[in-house]
C-alpha cells in the first residue's frame, strides 16, 4: 500500500507531503480545489504520459515520489527481472519532469523504463475514475472480470501460447498458398528461364575468369612465343649458353678444391643452380613447342564469354557465381510449384491439429468461465440488493465465438433493476447511479479475488445519496480490511463519515497565484468538514450536530 506521497511543483501544488494509512480513507474538498491534481500526480507514478504543462509555473522541475509497503504482495519476481534492489517495506517510485521536456522514472532510486514503472504500477494501485464506468460497454472488461473470478491465469497463458502458434502456422499456410499461386502464374516464364540457363551449362563459377585469362593469352600469342623461344635460345646455346658457361665455372672451382677447400661448396652451389636452370630450360622448350594459335578455339572462347556476359546482364547479376545461384533459385521455384500442393496439404494438417488443440483448451476455459459466471451472478445479487436495487437481476451471458487470443467466449453482463424489465446489456439500461453501484460491486468482488494493495475511487458515488451512499461506504470499508488500502474521493457526507482517515484538499489564492493543499483532518476538523458538506458554505449548529450524529451512527 502507499505510505507516503511527496509532490513538488506539480500544477497548483508547491510542495505536499502526506502520509496514508491502511483501511478506508476519504478525500473531500470543493470542486476545483485540486483533488484531480492529486490523482494526476499518482497517475505519473503509474506510468502515465508526462506533460511539461504539469510543471508549476516558474519552476524548472516537478517531482512526484511515493513510498510503498509491499510486504504482503509477493512482488520479488518483478524486481529480479528488472535487476532492481527489493525492499518490501519501503519501495520508492519517483517521476521527474523538467521544463526542457525530459521525463525520468526511478524505482528504488534506480533509473527505470516507463514501461517497467507502468507494469509495477498495475500491481500497486487501481484508480477508478468516472470514465471507467464506460468499461461496462467493453466486452473485454467483462470477460476479464469473469477470468479474474475464475482464477484461470495459468490455463489462459497456456491457451494464448498455443493460439499464437496457431496464428503463425495459419500465416505460413496463407503465405505458401499465395506464393504458389503467384509462381504458377509465372511457371511458363520460369521454365523458359531455367531452360535458357540450363542450356548454357553453367557449372563452374570460375569458368569466366579462366576464359578471360585464356583469351588474354591468345590475344598476345606472338609476343608469348617470341619470349619463350628467346629464353630457350639463351639457355640452350651450344657455346655461349648459360648451361655451358656454368659448367665451365664449376670445373674451374673443382680444379682447386685440393688447395682451396671453400671452392668445393661454391662449385656445389653452381652445380645445383645449373640443374635447376636445366629443368627450367626444358620447361621453356616444351612450352615454346606447344604454344600455338587456334583461331577456332579463340572464337569459341569469345562466343562463350559473350554468352555469359549477355546472361549476366539479362538476369541483373555481376558474376557467374550469382548467375548459377539464379538458376538454382529458379529450379527451386519450379520444384515448389510441382510439389506445392503436397506442401500445402501437409501444412494444412498441422494448422488443423493446432486448431483442434486450441479448441480443446478454449473449451476448458469456457467451463471455468461458466462456473465463475455463476459465482459473479450470485455475488452481484448479494451486493446490489443492499445498495437499493431489491429486485435486481444480473446475468453473465457467455456465448460461443470464433477462436481469438482470449478464447472462444463472448461475455456480456445483462442487467435489470426490476422484474418487469427484460435483461439487457448493463450499459444500455442501467442509470448513472445504478452503473456506479454495479461498478463498485464488481470492484469489491474483484478485490477479494486479487491482492491489490491500493484502490482509489474517484467519485464512485455519482448519482446516489442517503442510505445508498452509506451502503456503498460500508462496502468500501469492508474492502479496506485485511491490510488493503481503499481511498474514496467523495462529495457525500455519508461516505466521508465512514472513513477511518479523512483528508481535505483546498486551494488558496496567493500573490504567486492559486495553490492547492492537502492535509489530514483531526476529529474536530472532520466534524466541521462533514457539517459543511451537509449545510453548505455556512456551518450551522444543526449541521454540526448532524455531522456528529452521522459519524457516531456510522461508527456503531
Amino acid at each position: 500500500m502507499i505510505k507516503q506521497l511527496h509532490i513538488q511543483n506539480f500544477t497548483l501544488i508547491d510542495e505536499l507531503n502526506i502520509d496514508f494509512h491502511s483501511g478506508f480513507s476519504v478525500i473531500t474538498g470543493e470542486t476545483g480545489a485540486g483533488k484531480s491534481i492529486i490523482l494526476g500526480a499518482i497517475g505519473l507514478l503509474l506510468g502515465n504520459r508526462a506533460d511539461m504543462k504539469q510543471i508549476k509555473a516558474g519552476a524548472d522541475k516537478c517531482v512526484v515520489e511515493a513510498h510503498f509497503d509491499l510486504s504482503q504482495y509477493q512482488l520479488e519476481e518483478f524486481f529480479e527481472e528488472e535487476d532492481i534492489d527489493y525492499d518490501p517495506t519501503d519501495t520508492i517510485l519517483r517521476r521527474e519532469i523538467t521544463s526542457k521536456g525530459k521525463s525520468r522514472a526511478f524505482i528504488n532510486d534506480t533509473p527505470a523504463a516507463l514501461s517497467s514503472m507502468k507494469r509495477l504500477g498495475e500491481h500497486l494501485i487501481d484508480v477508478h475514475s468516472q470514465h471507467q464506468n464506460l468499461l461496462l460497454q467493453k466486452e473485454n472488461f467483462q470477460l476479464n472480470v469473469v477470468d479474474i473470478i475464475a482464477h484461470n491465469a495459468d490455463k489462459m497463458a497456456e491457451y494464448k501460447l498455443q493460439f499464437q502458434q496457431y496464428q503463425q502456422l495459419s500465416k505460413q499456410l496463407q503465405q505458401l498458398i499465395d506464393d504458389i499461386a503467384n509462381s504458377k502464374q509465372q511457371e511458363e516464364y520460369l521454365t523458359f528461364q531455367f531452360n535458357e540457363l540450363e542450356k548454357a551449362q553453367l557449372n563452374n563459377p570460375d569458368e569466366q575468369d579462366e576464359l578471360e585469362q585464356k583469351i588474354q593469352e591468345l590475344s598476345h600469342i606472338e609476343d608469348i612465343k617470341s619470349a619463350l623461344f628467346g629464353a630457350d635460345s639463351i639457355l640452350n646455346a651450344d657455346e655461349m649458353g648459360i648451361d655451358n658457361l656454368l659448367r665451365q665455372a664449376s670445373n674451374h672451382l673443382h680444379n682447386i678444391e685440393s688447395v682451396y677447400p671453400d671452392a668445393s661448396e661454391l662449385a656445389e652451389r653452381i652445380d645445383s643452380s645449373r640443374i635447376e636452370l636445366q629443368d627450367i630450360a626444358h620447361d621453356i622448350s616444351v612450352k615454346a613447342e606447344r604454344v600455338d594459335f587456334d583461331p577456332e578455339e579463340f572464337e569459341r572462347m569469345n562466343n562463350r564469354i559473350d554468352t555469359i556476359n549477355s546472361l549476366e546482364q539479362k538476369y541483373h547479376v555481376n558474376d557467374l557465381a550469382s548467375l548459377i545461384e539464379t538458376k538454382q533459385n529458379i529450379e527451386e521455384q519450379l520444384n515448389n510449384i510441382s510439389h506445392g500442393d503436397e506442401e500445402v496439404e501437409e501444412l494444412q494438417k498441422k494448422v488443423q491439429q493446432q486448431h483442434d488443440k486450441c479448441q480443446q483448451l478454449a473449451a476448458q476455459l469456457t467451463t471455468l468461465r461458466k462456473k465463475a459466471g455463476a459465482i459473479v451472478e450470485k455475488e452481484m445479487q448479494q451486493l446490489l440488493v443492499p445498495l437499493g436495487i431489491p429486485h435486481v437481476r444480473f446475468k453473465v451471458d457467455i456465448q460461443p465465438k470464433e477462436l481469438s487470443l482470449d478464447g472462444a467466449d463472448s461475455v456480456s453482463f445483462l442487467f435489470s433493476a426490476n422484474t418487469s424489465t427484460p435483461l439487457q446489456p448493463v450499459s444500455n439500461v442501467a442509470s448513472g447511479g445504478e452503473i456506479a453501484r454495479v461498478m463498485l460491486s464488481l470492484k469489491a468482488m474483484i478485490s477479494n479475488a486479487v491482492k491489490l494493495p491500493t484502490i482509489i475511487f474517484d467519485e464512485i458515488d455519482t448519482g446516489v445519496s442517503g442510505r445508498i451512499a452509506e451502503k456503498m461506504a460500508q462496502i468500501m470499508q469492508e474492502m479496506g480490511q485485511e491490510g488493503r488500502q481503499v481511498i474514496s474521493i467523495t462529495h457525500l457526507p455519508q461516505i466521508a463519515a465512514m472513513g477511518t482517515t479523512h483528508y481535505k484538499v483546498s486551494k488558496e489564492e496567493t500573490a504567486q497565484g492559486t495553490i492547492s493543499h492537502m492535509r489530514q483532518l483531526n476529529n474536530d476538523e472532520r466534524i466541521d468538514e462533514i457539517a459543511q458538506m451537509l449545510s453548505g458554505s455556512e456551518i450551522t449548529p444543526e449541521a454540526v450536530n448532524n455531522a456528529r450524529a452521522l459519524i457516531k451512527n456510522l461508527e456503531c
